[in-house]
C-alpha cells in the first residue's frame, strides 16, 4: 500500500495537479482538456506562442520634392496621404501565413509635415480561432528625387513628334488643335510616369514636340491619324549602348493634310465633300447626287478646296418648295434662294450651306469622322 500511495502522488506531480480522465485529448502544454486546436493545444496557449502580425515600429516612405509622387512597392506615382499610409503599411505588414479573414484598419494622427503616427489593428482567424493585434508605429517621409524629374531636369527624351502639313503651312488655329489632342490623349490612357513632354515649340514648318516615351509617341501619333486622317513615317537613330544593345532614339514625322472632314474641293468639274478619313487617303462625298469614292493622298494633294469647312453656315429656312429654299443671307441680310439638297425630305428647318465660286450651295447631310479601319 505505501508503494501504491508513493506512485499516486508521483503521478499527480507528472501531471501538474491537473485531473485528466483517461483516453480524452488534452493540451501538450498545460493538460487542459477545454477545447483544442488540430496542434493539440487549448487556445489560450495557442495564442501565446502565435503571432498573428508584426509591423516595424518605423516605417520608411519617400516623396519627389519636385512632381510630389510617392515611392511604393517600389514604382513611383501619385498618391492621396491616406491611401500611402495604408500602402506602406501593406508593404510592411507581416501577417501568419495560415491567416484568413483578414481585416486592417488604420488611424492616422500627424506629428508634422514628415512624420505621421499610425494605429493599426489587425484581426484575422487562425485555425478557426480569432486573433486581434494593436500596432503603433510613425512613417517617415523623405525627399528622394524619381527617375522622371531627374530626366527631365537632364533633358531627357527618347522621341520627337514633329507636327507637319502637306503642301503648306500649319495655321495658328491648326497647331493649337493638333497640340490641344495631346492633352486629350494623356488623359484617356493609363499614367505613367515616362508619359511628360521634355520640350516643345515652333520650328520652320510646324511644331515639335519631345517626349519621354518612345510609347506615348506612336500612341499619340495613332490618334492624330484617327482624327484628322493624314501620313506619318518613323525613323530610329542610334545614340548609344547600353548592356549590349543599342540605344535608339525615335523621330515621327506626322502630316496632316491639307483639308479637313467637310471641306468642299474641285475633282474633275464636280464638286465633292471630304466625308471620312482612311490610312491611304480619303473617302469624298458628291454634292450634287448619292455617290461616294476614295482619294489616295497623292491623288488628294492635286486637288484644290473650293470652300473651308470653318466658313459653312447653318440657315433657317423661310420659305420653300419641292426644289428649292429661301434663306436670310447673314453678310447681307437679303433673302436667297438656293436649291435644295439631294437628300432633303422636307422635315428640316435649317440647311448647311457653303459659298462656292461666288453662289450659294446648299450641302448634303453626312455622318463622317475618323479614320475607316
Amino acid at each position: 500500500m505505501v508503494q501504491d500511495f508513493k506512485r499516486g502522488v508521483d503521478g499527480a506531480k507528472h501531471t501538474g495537479g491537473v485531473n485528466m480522465s483517461l483516453g480524452k485529448a488534452f493540451c501538450v502544454v498545460c493538460a487542459s482538456e477545454d477545447e483544442l486546436t488540430k496542434d493539440r493545444l487549448c487556445v489560450p496557449c495557442f495564442k501565446e506562442r502565435t503571432t498573428l502580425s508584426k509591423l516595424p515600429d518605423t516605417i520608411q516612405g519617400f516623396r519627389c520634392p519636385k512632381c510630389m509622387m510617392y515611392m511604393h512597392d517600389g514604382r513611383w506615382g501619385h498618391h492621396e496621404s491616406d491611401e500611402y499610409h495604408q500602402g506602406l503599411v501593406e508593404e510592411k505588414l507581416e501577417v501568419e501565413n495560415r491567416a484568413d479573414a483578414l481585416g486592417i484598419a488604420i488611424m492616422t494622427e500627424e506629428i508634422d509635415e514628415r512624420n505621421t503616427r499610425l494605429s493599426v489593428q489587425v484581426t484575422g482567424l487562425i485555425d478557426g480561432v480569432q486573433f486581434e493585434d494593436i500596432h503603433s508605429s510613425i512613417t517617415r517621409i523623405s525627399n528622394s528625387v524619381c527617375p522622371t524629374c531627374t530626366r527631365k531636369a537632364g533633358n531627357y527624351f527618347e522621341a520627337t513628334v514633329q507636327l507637319r502639313s502637306s503642301g503648306r503651312k500649319l495655321t495658328e488655329d491648326e497647331l493649337t488643335s493638333l497640340r490641344g489632342t495631346f492633352d486629350t490623349y494623356l488623359e484617356s490612357i493609363d499614367p505613367d510616369p515616362m508619359f511628360f513632354i521634355s520640350k516643345e515649340g515652333k520650328v520652320a514648318g510646324g511644331f515639335d514636340v519631345v517626349l519621354g516615351s518612345k510609347a506615348l509617341a506612336r500612341g499619340w501619333t495613332k490618334h492624330l491619324l484617327r482624327r484628322f486622317g493624314g501620313t506619318s513615317k518613323e525613323t530610329n537613330s542610334v545614340v548609344g549602348r547600353k548592356d549590349g544593345e543599342d540605344l535608339t532614339r525615335l523621330t515621327i514625322s506626322y502630316r496632316k493634310p491639307a483639308f479637313n472632314l467637310r471641306d468642299v474641293i474641285r475633282r474633275q468639274g464636280r464638286y465633292w465633300l471630304i466625308f471620312a478619313w482612311q490610312k491611304d487617303g480619303a473617302v469624298i462625298s458628291s454634292i450634287d447626287r448619292q455617290e461616294r469614292t476614295g482619294l489616295t493622298w497623292r491623288d488628294l494633294e492635286k486637288t484644290s478646296v473650293e470652300s473651308e469647312a470653318k466658313d459653312h453656315l447653318e440657315v433657317e429656312i423661310l420659305k420653300r418648295d419641292s426644289s428649292a429654299a429661301d434663306f436670310m443671307d447673314p453678310n447681307d441680310w437679303k433673302v436667297r434662294t438656293v436649291s435644295l439638297p439631294y437628300d432633303d425630305d422636307g422635315s428640316q428647318a435649317t440647311l448647311h450651306i457653303a459659298l462656292i465660286a461666288d453662289e450659294w450651295v446648299a450641302l448634303p447631310g453626312m455622318n463622317g469622322g475618323e479614320v475607316n479601319e
